[in-house]
């Protein structure tokens, strides 16, 4: 599909003169011949969060945007045809009941893994809520913080390889007031002092086959790093390298509560089970599709 020119006053004529919700049909309806999924709901977003108002409120706005609003929603508008994501546009994602900066080198945190976080919880509350949990690859700490804003009484601990996604993260950490305890490591490496302590260790690896990169969505493929993405050969190398590593972390009735793709989840507890791990079972997303495996250290 070609790309739409770069143009501006696009919706001139709909921001000045229109109201908002009439603005953003004319928006949504640009977006959708571009070929953006989901133009309305993207198109509604970035007015609420422009005006400060729900979506649901945007229809009770009587006034057209003014001066310097029309301006910036114009231009979001323009980006978000261009397929650029709308978290990253408005520079913050909404994760359960977190806000949080979005760094270059993190993926945006999706409501797919939110149900990993419900089932880390699960295996929290099981061993009586006081325990202390690693997050391997934390990105921008959706998981890690989540987990401590929900679970305060846990020692919450998170690891990652790039130092600028652990300055978000930390950053992220501050702004919910919970505490969290960040590592610059590459995944269990370095993390001796944590060694057979970790009751619930949590990851959402890259798990995408490097040949289907370049098949994936542009909003992912051309806006999320790669390297938060590519799973090696058959997107599973990184768990080969949790399963291989993180042993020695583990405290002796420990839990593994790790994100899968579609179709991966039985290929994973297969891993886990020649690692000497016992599987446990699996948890689904908001589509009913299995996002998490569970398995145990016998």
């Amino acid at each position: 599909m070609s790309q739409p020119k770069q143009q501006t006053g696009f919706l001139a004529d709909a921001v000045h003169t229109g109201t908002p919700r009439n603005t953003v049909r004319e928006a949504a309806r640009m977006l959708e011949e571009s070929g953006v999924p989901e133009p309305l709901a993207s198109a509604e977003i970035l007015m609420s969060e422009l005006v400060g108002r729900p979506r649901g409120e945007l229809s009770l706005i009587p006034e057209p945007l003014c001066g310097d609003k029309a301006a910036l929603y114009e231009s979001w508008v323009l980006r978000r045809r261009l397929r650029e994501p709308v978290q990253r546009i408005l520079g913050h994602a909404y994760f359960r009941n977190l806000t949080l900066e979005l760094g270059a080198e993190a993926l945006i945190p999706r409501p797919d893994t939110e149900s990993v976080v419900d089932a880390a919880l699960e295996a929290v509350d099981r061993l009586g809520g006081g325990c202390r949990v690693l997050d391997l690859g934390t990105g921008s700490g959706a998981i890690a913080v989540s987990i401590a804003d929900e679970r305060p009484a846990c020692e919450v601990h998170a690891s990652d390889l790039s130092g600028e996604t652990l300055r978000v993260a930390r950053k992220n950490a501050a702004r919910a007031g919970r505490c969290t305890r960040f590592h610059h490591a590459d995944l269990a490496a370095g993390l001796d002092s944590l060694a057979g302590g970790v009751d619930v260790l949590v990851s959402n690896p890259p798990y995408v086959p490097t040949a289907e990169l370049d098949r994936l969505e542009p909003e992912v493929r051309d806006w999320d790093p790669h390297t938060a993405l590519d799973g090696g050969g058959d997107g599973l190398d990184l768990y080969r390298r949790i399963f291989a590593e993180s042993s020695p972390l583990l405290a002796p009735d420990a839990r593994l509560v790790l994100e899968v793709g579609d179709g991966q989840a039985e290929a994973v507890q297969s891993l886990g089970r020649d690692a000497g791990y016992e599987p446990l079972g699996t948890r689904t997303d908001l589509t009913r599709a299995v996002r998490a495996v569970l398995l145990g250290r016998p």
